[in-house]
C-alpha cells in the first residue's frame, strides 16, 4: 500500500519549472505523478495515506555531495569555536569548557577561524598555556588543515623544535626559531595519533546525532568521509550500519574510503557502489594539498599576503599517481581533495596518466582555484566536481588579499563551470562549513556575507540561478554517484526522498533562501522529519 501527495508545489526538477500536482509512491518509489484525481482513480485501491502539503513546497530530496557525517556529530556534541568573534572569546570559552572536565583528560575543540577577528593572528601555545595547564589541548581550525595545540599536548607527543617535519607538514616556528604551537596539515598526526581512542558508543552517538539533524535540515543523504577517523574501515562501518540500518534512523550514507584504508576495504571483498540501499561504498578519498585559510593549499605562484610560500603539496607527483593506480587495480574511481590550482594540475596528471576504466566518475573536490588551461584539460575526463558554495560566503573578502586580484579569474568560478559543460555537485564539507543545504543554495545565489557591506556580492559573474543551485544538491549528488536513473528528480521508478520547505524557493528573495524552514523530511516513503512534531 502506498501513499499519495498533494495540495502544494511539486517541483519534478526533471526540467526548470516543471511541476506536478500528485505523486503516489510505494515501497519506498515513486509509481506515478500527475494530476491529482487521475492518480485517485488510478491507484484508489493502493492509496492508504493521504499527505497534504497544505501549500507548502516539495522538492527531491536534499543530498549533500561531501561531508563528515561523524565529525558533523562530534561538533553538535562538543566544544564549538566557530562563532567566536575574537581570539579572547576563544580562549575564554576553551578555559570555562575545562572546568567542567577531568583534570588530566584532553581537551578537543573545533571551527576557531582567526579571520573573524580583528587581530588575524591564529591560537598559540603561549596564550593556551596562559589560560590552563591541566590539560593538553588540541582545537582545530575551521579547515580542519590546521590545529593549535598547548605545550601539554606538545609534550605527550614528544614534538619539540628539532622535531622532523612531515612531508606534506609544516611545524610552524617563531622569529626566535620556537614552537608557536601550529601544527597543519601532515604535522598534525604527531600529536592526533596520541589522542584516546572514541568508543563505540561515541562514534554511534556521534552518527545518530547528526542524522536527526540532518532532517531538520531536509537532507535526505549525504557522501561522507569518516572512515580513517575514529575505528577505522571496519569499527566505523559497522556504526553506520547500526545506527541507519538496525536502529532505523534511514539516511542515504554514501562512503568515500581514504586511502590509508584501501588495503582493509579491499580486504572486505566490497566494490565501487557495493552496500546496499542506505549504506554505499563509493571511492577512493585522496587529500592532494590543504586549504586557503592556514595557506596550505598548494598554488602555482606564492600566496599575495605570504611570497614566502606556495602552500603544501600532501604528496609528490609519483606517490599521488600510485595511489590512483591503485584505485585502478580495483577498477575503482578516486575523489580527491583539491584546492589550489597547483594541486588541482597534479591530480590531473595523475588522471591522465591512469585513466578511469571502470564504471562512475572520479571526483574532484573542492575545484577552487583553477585556471583556463586546466578547464581544457579537465573536459577531457570523466569527473564530477564537487563544489562547496558556502566556501564564498566564509572565504570573502580576506581570500582575495591572500590569493591577490590577480589570480581570482577562476576562483569559486562556479557559473564557469556549468558554462563548461562541466558537471557539478553541491556540498558543504561539514563541519567545516554549515550543512544546511538551504544555506549553500542562496550562496550560490546571492555570493554575499555580514562582510559585504553593500550586499553587491563577490564575483556576481559567477553566480548560478535558484534552479541551478538547487540541481547541485539533488541531480548533481545523484549523478556524482551513478544514481541518476533512480534519485535526484522526481520521475517514475526513482526513490521516494523528499524535502518540503514553507515556502516556494523559486519565488522567495534570493537573499531570504536560508530562513526558508523545513516542514517534513522523506526518505524512501517514510516521514523521518515532522516539523509539527517532536523528533
Amino acid at each position: 500500500m502506498g501513499s499519495l501527495v498533494y495540495g502544494g508545489n511539486i517541483y519534478t526538477l526533471q526540467q526548470e519549472g516543471q511541476k506536478v500536482e500528485a505523486i503516489f509512491f510505494e515501497k519506498g518509489k515513486i509509481v506515478d505523478y500527475g494530476q491529482k484525481n487521475m492518480l485517485e482513480k488510478i491507484y484508489q485501491n493502493r492509496i492508504k495515506e493521504n499527505i497534504d502539503l497544505y501549500g507548502n513546497t516539495l522538492l527531491p530530496g536534499f543530498v549533500d555531495s561531501h561531508m563528515h557525517l561523524v565529525g558533523y556529530g562530534e561538533k553538535l556534541l562538543r566544544l564549538d569555536l566557530s562563532r567566536c568573534r575574537s581570539k579572547e572569546e576563544a580562549l575564554e570559552k576553551v578555559a570555562a569548557f575545562a572546568r567542567e572536565v577531568p583534570e588530566g583528560e584532553w581537551i578537543i575543540g573545533d571551527g576557531w577561524n582567526e579571520n573573524l577577528w580583528v587581530e588575524k593572528t591564529p591560537i598559540t601555545k603561549k596564550e593556551l598555556d596562559d589560560y590552563i595547564l591541566s590539560h593538553p589541548i588540541l582545537l582545530n581550525r575551521i579547515c580542519k588543515h590546521a590545529v593549535a595545540v598547548n605545550s601539554k599536548a606538545l609534550e605527550l607527543a614528544r614534538v619539540n623544535e628539532l622535531t622532523p617535519v612531515p612531508y606534506g607538514g609544516v611545524i610552524e616556528l617563531d622569529e626566535k626559531g620556537l614552537l608557536t604551537g601550529i601544527l597543519k596539515d601532515q604535522a598534525q598526526e604527531l600529536v592526533k595519533k596520541h589522542l584516546p581512542k572514541a568508543a563505540d558508543s561515541y562514534v554511534e552517538n556521534a552518527l545518530r546525532t547528526a542524522i536527526k539533524n540532518a532532517y531538520r535540515l531536509g537532507l535526505t543523504g549525504a557522501h561522507t568521509e569518516d572512515l580513517n577517523y575514529y575505528h577505522g574501515y571496519v569499527g566505523t562501518c559497522r556504526a553506520f550500519k547500526k545506527i541507519i540500518e538496525e536502529e532505523g534512523h534511514l539516511f542515504r550514507a554514501h562512503l568515500l574510503i581514504h586511502h590509508e584504508v584501501f588495503s582493509d576495504f579491499v580486504k572486505s571483498k566490497e566494490a565501487y557502489l557495493s552496500g546496499g540501499e542506505w549504506v554505499e561504498f563509493g571511492a577512493i578519498k585522496i587529500f592532494a594539498d590543504g586549504a586557503f585559510g592556514g595557506r596550505t593549499a598548494f598554488l602555482s605562484r606564492p600566496y599575495k599576503d605570504d611570497p614566502t610560500t606556495r602552500g603544501v603539496s600532501i604528496f609528490t607527483q609519483e606517490q599521488l599517481n600510485e595511489l590512483v593506480k591503485k584505485a585502478r587495480d580495483q577498477d575503482m574511481p578516486v575523489a580527491v581533495h583539491a584546492i589550489g590550482d597547483a594541486a588541482f594540475e597534479m591530480v590531473l596528471c595523475a588522471l591522465e596518466k591512469h585513466p578511469l576504466k571502470g564504471i562512475g566518475k572520479d571526483r574532484l573536490i573542492h575545484a577552487t582555484m583553477l585556471r583556463a588551461d586546466l578547464l581544457d584539460r579537465v573536459k577531457q575526463l570523466p569527473v564530477i566536481l564537487d563544489i562547496q558554495p558556502s566556501f564564498v560566503s566564509s572565504d570573502f573578502p580576506w581570500v582575495i588579499e591572500r590569493l591577490g586580484e590577480e589570480s581570482m579569474d577562476y576562483c569559486y568560478a562556479w557559473k564557469t563551470l556549468l558554462n563548461e559543460g562541466l558537471i557539478c555537485a553541491g556540498g558543504s564539507d561539514a563541519p567545516i562549513e554549515s550543512a544546511d543545504p538551504l544555506c549553500g543554495i542562496q550562496a550560490a545565489v546571492t555570493r554575499t556575507n555580514t562582510f559585504d557591506e553593500k550586499q553587491k556580492g563577490y564575483r556576481m559573474a559567477e553566480a548560478l540561478t535558484v534552479y541551478e543551485a538547487v540541481c547541485l544538491y539533488t541531480k548533481g549528488s545523484a549523478l556524482a554517484i551513478c544514481h541518476e536513473k533512480d534519485r535526484g528528480m522526481i520521475d517514475i521508478g526513482f526513490a521516494a526522498d523528499f524535502t518540503v520547505l514553507d515556502q516556494d524557493i523559486f519565488e522567495v528573495d534570493a537573499k531570504e533562501i536560508d530562513t526558508l524552514k523545513v516542514k517534513k523530511t522523506i526518505i524512501g516513503g517514510q516521514i523521518m522529519y515532522d516539523a509539527s512534531m517532536p523528533i
